[in-house]
């Protein structure tokens, strides 16, 4: 039986999803573990947001249904003034629900991020992501000092979540470690939710 990893991101410039089709294949590289890839929709200052289903290749907008359907949830977003953007934080808003029916608790919870600069605030975005998943109860995942990329990068890549660098004009694609990184965190939170799906001994 496949059990599914949930993806939610928010990409304005395609970098954070660049990140997240990375995340999806370490997910997909572990057996019986299947990556939902999910975005989320703009939002605009008034408040409302997009309520059309993104068209053509995208990944469709993610419900609350995709939440407590899936066995681990993996969220995404660039740095908006060290913090998640927007678009992320008005869907984590929507889930008081889920938050008081504890649909979420003990399941693995990671992040990931972009910035356009070095030191544009990923740690501090990367724990603004975790702290509403840690409110719902959910098991918060890293990168081990075990991946050797988190000491050869010279971009991107935290204990914290898998990120990039993007430079000023978005010129910079991902680089080798910045990938290997985000492949390892899918591929970590999806064995450990494999793990804790496995009937005891």
């Amino acid at each position: 039986m496949t059990s599914e990893i949930l993806i939610v991101y928010y990409s304005l410039h395609g970098k954070t999803e660049a990140l997240a089709r990375q995340v999806a294949r370490g997910v997909d590289a572990v057996e019986g573990m299947q990556a939902r890839l999910r975005t989320v929709p703009s939002v605009r200052p008034a408040g409302a947001k997009e309520d059309v289903a993104p068209r053509g290749e995208g990944p469709p907008f993610a419900t609350v249904a995709d939440l407590r359907e899936c066995a681990a949830v993996i969220l995404g977003s660039p740095t908006r003034f060290g913090n998640m953007a927007a678009p992320l934080k008005y869907f984590l808003d929507g889930t008081a629900a889920e938050w008081a029916s504890g649909a979420l608790v003990d399941k693995p919870a990671a992040v990931f991020t972009s910035t356009a600069s070095m030191h544009g605030g990923q740690e501090t975005t990367l724990i603004s992501m975790l702290l509403p998943l840690l409110h719902h109860g959910m098991i918060a995942v890293g990168l081990p000092y075990t991946e050797p990329a988190l000491t050869t990068t010279t971009g991107g890549g935290t204990p914290y979540g898998a990120s990039h660098v993007a430079g000023q004009r978005n010129e910079r694609e991902l680089s080798a470690d910045e990938s290997h990184l985000a492949r390892a965190l899918g591929q970590r939170v999806a064995n450990l939710a494999r793990r804790m799906r496995e009937p005891p001994g």
